[in-house]
């Protein structure tokens, strides 16, 4: 029987070490694929990629404030690109992320032709940046359109109650860090978020009818919060045309001039290392050498970034999520 007790721990020592250096050998194969990143695609190698051609720029996955990407266009707006093609595929995020890239892209629309392909989605925020552009294409499945604006907070208050937890508190007025979730809203701090909520919608509502030149009655059949599909969209005046890449340049030679056969290079927004793929298959591989295959599925399908960005948004939404997707 002690024979048999060593084996068994000698086999975990041996388990235990190879897992260590499978797990040490993976983080280094990350580092090295990191510098080698950093070194190889500088953050404006896309302003030499682009020259004398169309630019493609991938919007994708959760609207943020993002001051590197602003940078990033900005470097667009100087290089020798001949006109800019934007794909969208966003639920939206914060409202205040979804105004800076629409301003940002606005601003690249003055120097350069621009238009916008619907992915698969540009609901909310990501429509809010799809009006930047004077014609927007969309796939016939496309989903566009959430015009709407959310504040969402969780509360405990019962919860709390449950386990016999009370949270005091001394604050300066009756509306400082209102809701709390430690304590029912009050009326007075929910009206105080209504008229939040209704100042930001209207703002919205107010850049819908303007760049898509709708009236007050085609509006509010479109801004009641609902996504619709393309095919929708067009007879709503939320969309231009139906199609694809193709499509949308075909528009930049037909009515901006821009060359025909000119190729489309992508332009790369300098994005998170979470959002890399190369990372992204990487931090699955050690998840799942550490046992955490779950996780790893996770991380391989949305990327590190996108799994835990839900989590951290913060401020007035934009966003379009419906309950139990993810």
């Amino acid at each position: 029987m002690s024979l048999d007790s060593d084996v068994i721990v000698d086999r975990r020592r041996i388990r235990r070490k190879l897992t260590f250096w499978r797990v040490l050998a993976v983080l280094v194969a990350i580092v090295a694929i990191v510098t080698v990143g950093v070194v190889v695609t500088p953050a404006g190698r896309g302003a030499f990629t682009t020259s004398g051609s169309i630019a493609r720029v991938e919007i994708d996955g959760l609207i943020r404030s993002d001051n590197d990407r602003v940078e990033a266009l900005e470097r667009l707006e100087k290089s020798g690109a001949a006109a800019v093609v934007v794909h969208i595929n966003s639920p939206g995020g914060t409202t205040a992320g979804s105004e800076q890239l629409y301003d940002a892209l606005m601003r690249l629309k003055a120097k350069k032709p621009l238009v916008v392909v619907v992915e698969g989605l540009a609901a909310s925020g990501g429509y809010i940046t799809a009006l930047a552009a004077d014609h927007i294409v969309a796939q016939q499945s496309s989903l566009v359109g959430s015009i709407g604006v959310l504040f969402q907070y969780p509360n405990f208050t019962e919860l709390l109650k449950t386990v016999g937890v009370k949270v005091e508190e001394v604050k300066s007025s009756p509306l400082k860090a209102a809701p709390n979730g430690f304590e029912p809203t009050s009326p007075e701090a929910r009206a105080a978020l209504d008229a939040l909520v209704k100042d930001s919608y209207a703002w919205f509502r107010g850049l819908v009818k303007e760049r898509r030149g709708m009236d007050d009655g085609l509006l509010e059949k479109v801004a009641d919060g609902r996504v619709f599909t393309g095919r929708q969209a067009v007879d709503l005046k939320l969309v231009d045309q139906l199609g694809d890449e193709k499509t949308a340049v075909a528009w930049l030679v037909a009515q901006k001039g821009v060359k025909k056969d000119l190729p489309v290079r992508d332009f790369k927004l300098s994005p998170k290392f979470g959002d890399l793929t190369f990372l992204r298959t990487a931090a699955s591989f050690t998840l799942d050498a550490l046992g955490l295959s779950a996780i790893a599925r996770q991380v391989e399908q949305t990327g590190v970034a996108q799994a835990v960005d839900r989590l951290s948004l913060d401020g007035m939404l934009a966003l379009w999520h419906p309950a139990g997707t993810n």
